[in-house]
């Protein structure tokens, strides 16, 4: 028994990377992707595998399972109020997770994907992440959503092309829109005052929703100078800024402490207005998409 014990702790510490980097791209949140695969042990340990042919796989289901039930709670909490904040993946917790791994990791993996997938639905994130980045067939996943081999791969496809964003942009001139991003992205990091004012707009405004207020944003500002001394301070203190596509235009995606978006109106070469959001109901209203380099 102790034998076997032992046995089944080694297998599961030989899975545990590819677990947990499973969770958290189906859970955003380091903390819960640890708590998603801790779960998975303690059911392991008190489950008779004699008959598992394919213990790897009897572990991706059951942390597969683990996390849409943590997706479906998280969607019934915010359902219940919108006034809730952001899910937080880049959060500390007592005894736990260091928020500088945390903004590293999900940095490496992509701010942007990450906040594409929570505007997702839990089956549509548990399709996409176990088919196109873990390559686990349909119909091991038909299963675990309750739908048919199918129906599970219109799933996918759904959520493919909601991250993929297939239908925006196509219009914009994304490239040209992309590189006045960057350049901001750029000189608020190295905290060139002359290079911000550079791509802002002399009348620029900056615009924070009440969420954004409510964690010390200030409401609005007016004018290139000011705007500059305030992005120089937060983006320059913030090395995870991604750009993002969103509504069809470049965006920007930042994890302080939880998902801030940045909307950029751009004009004439020239950021003309940026609306800070972190509202979750305005988050989950907006159509983001990976842009892709």
């Amino acid at each position: 028994m102790i034998e076997t014990h032992n046995w089944l702790a080694e297998q599961f510490e030989a899975e545990r990377p590819r677990l947990r980097a499973m969770a958290y791209r189906m859970l955003g949140s380091l903390a819960e992707a640890e708590d998603a695969v801790q779960e998975a042990w303690l059911h392991l340990s008190r489950s008779d595998t004699s008959n598992v042919s394919n213990l790897g796989g009897w572990l991706t289901t059951v942390v597969a399972r683990v996390c849409l039930n943590m997706l479906h709670a998280r969607t019934s909490r915010r359902e219940e109020s919108l006034e809730a904040s952001v899910s937080a993946p880049i959060t500390s917790r007592e005894g736990g997770i260091d928020p500088e791994e945390e903004a590293e990791l999900a940095d490496a993996v992509g701010l942007a994907l990450l906040v594409v997938l929570d505007t997702l639905s839990p089956a549509e994130r548990l399709a996409f992440v176990l088919h196109d980045i873990f390559a686990v067939p349909f119909d091991e996943i038909a299963p675990i959503v309750e739908r048919s081999p199918m129906a599970t791969r219109q799933l996918a496809s759904r959520a493919r092309r909601r991250v993929r964003g297939s239908a925006m942009g196509k219009d914009a001139d994304l490239a040209y829109q992309r590189e006045v991003v960057d350049a901001f992205l750029a000189a608020s990091r190295e905290g060139s005052f002359d290079a911000l004012l550079a791509v802002l707009d002399p009348d620029i405004v900056f615009r924070a929703d009440h969420a954004a207020v409510s964690r010390g944003a200030v409401r609005e500002v007016r004018g290139a100078q000011a705007v500059a001394r305030g992005a120089r301070h937060l983006l320059g203190r913030i090395p995870f800024a991604q750009p993002v596509l969103v509504d069809g235009a470049v965006g920007i995606v930042m994890a302080p402490r939880g998902w801030l978006l940045l909307r950029l109106t751009i004009r004439h070469g020239k950021i003309v207005a940026i609306d800070a959001v972190t509202d979750p109901a305005h988050l989950h209203q907006s159509r983001l998409a990976i842009l892709h380099d």
